[in-house]
């Protein structure tokens, strides 16, 4: 189990049968990295991955 799953299985627990907008999660990402901006290269990666997760494989 890496470090970050706790924070992951915390926001499980949390946020347990809500319904989050996409609108919601990037104003939090946004917000999350005005606050850290040493954390903005990971939150861009993560947005990114996400955004592209359906892509077909371009290999």
């Amino acid at each position: 189990m890496y470090f970050t799953d706790r924070g992951i299985e915390e926001l499980e627990r949390r946020r347990a049968g809500e319904e989050l907008s996409i609108d919601w999660l990037a104003e939090r990402l946004r917000e999350f990295v005005d606050l850290n901006p040493e954390f903005e290269t990971p939150v861009e990666r993560l947005a990114t991955w996400l955004a592209r997760l359906d892509d077909e494989d371009e290999d």
